[in-house]
């Protein structure tokens, strides 16, 4: 392992015993009192935005605005977050509910639930910070490793961040299609075309709901209505973009190379999650917002585990980490999301590095980070 924190091959399985050992007691313990949990996230997110849009029938009077708005805006952000997230993660199939299911759940979210589940679930939990393989290292568009080889492009980074941020459900969808791998013959443009009609779908969908049907119904508020549902959609953008570069982006979440993978093992493979993801402390609303992704470490090492649980587990992890020798990155929100600003805009400029091994082979004519 690249980095500050390597344990011997024995080490490492130990490591990845222990973990093994507790994932299976959670395991064991799941029931009715996990099942009402996620069912009780569901019904409260649902009461929220059926709450907001009656206020925002009358969103011309300022404190209805206000309150219909953050409504909303707060039931949008429980629905991808701690709901449809986790759902598609499959971490409630236990229950064998069809409503609450990772093969029949299509969230609020321009990215088709199936296509979201590849490019994440599979790619991107798989290989994890590995350049070269994980595509979610800058989004394909950003630089935020210095192996990764500098572009004059890359100056705008902090700009086409903040549009990222503002347009993030969007761009995530556009991003899930992986429109890259098609001139280059890795994708075949039928099925990207089929991808894109999808995404067009569900952002259709999307605008009628919000942008037309529910505006049209507040009658002489339909423009307050209106900006009330895209300020909500903004807000669920931006928060969501600022949990997720926490996850990943700060200064101290290490990045892999391909040839350390060589071998990898069950115990090493922990170890890369545990040193390329990072926590956000925060009380219980916070985790709650968040996906629980607050808990990134833990969701690395357990994705199919309910995210209510993580926080049951996240003291047992970092004594582990403390034992055997292991970095915990964890702080406040301000601190991770300036941690990870700080890693974007530093990296915009040129600095040392090396081209990976796709940009080796495709040239500079691209703009593509590693991975």
């Amino acid at each position: 392992m690249s980095g500050s924190a390597r344990l011997s091959e024995a080490e490492a399985e130990r490591f990845g015993r222990e973990l093994d050992e507790m994932r299976d007691e959670v395991i064991a313990s799941l029931g009715e009192k996990d099942a009402n949990y996620i069912r009780g996230v569901i019904a409260t997110q649902r009461r929220l935005e059926l709450a907001g849009r009656a206020l925002l029938f009358a969103s011309w009077l300022p404190p209805a605005w206000v309150a219909g708005t953050t409504s909303l805006a707060v039931a949008k952000i429980l629905e991808n977050m701690e709901i449809g997230h986790n759902v598609l993660h499959g971490q409630w199939d236990w229950m064998r509910d069809p409503k609450i299911h990772s093969t029949t759940w299509e969230w609020d979210h321009a990215s088709p639930a199936a296509q979201w589940k590849h490019s994440h679930n599979v790619v991107h939990h798989t290989w994890t910070n590995v350049l070269g393989k994980d595509r979610d290292i800058g989004y394909s568009a950003m630089r935020i490793s210095p192996e990764q080889r500098w572009y004059p492009i890359y100056l705008l980074q902090p700009f086409y961040n903040t549009l990222l941020a503002l347009f993030f459900e969007y761009g995530i969808a556009v991003y899930d299609a992986e429109l890259e791998r098609v001139p280059t013959g890795d994708k075949d443009l039928k099925e990207a075309l089929a991808q894109l009609r999808a995404i067009a779908g569900k952002v259709r969908r999307q605008v009628v709901k919000d942008y037309v049907a529910f505006p049209l119904l507040a009658g002489p508020g339909f423009l307050p209505a209106l900006l009330g549902n895209l300020t909500a959609n903004l807000a669920r953008n931006v928060w969501a973009h600022t949990i997720i570069i926490c996850g990943h982006f700060p200064e101290d979440a290490e990045v892999f190379t391909e040839d350390e993978l060589d071998g990898e093992t069950r115990g090493e493979w922990y170890v890369r999650q545990l040193l390329g993801s990072c926590n956000i402390d925060g009380g219980r609303f916070l985790h709650l917002m968040s996906g629980n992704l607050s808990h990134q470490i833990e969701h690395h090492l357990f994705p199919d585990l309910p995210s209510n649980r993580y926080g049951e587990i996240a003291p047992r992890v970092r004594a582990l980490c403390e034992r055997f020798g292991l970095p915990y990155n964890s702080g406040p929100l301000a601190r991770q999301a300036g941690s990870a600003w700080k890693r974007v805009l530093r990296l915009a400029f040129p600095g040392p590095g090396r081209p990976g091994p796709q940009e080796a082979a495709q040239g500079q004519g691209r703009l593509k980070a590693v991975g």
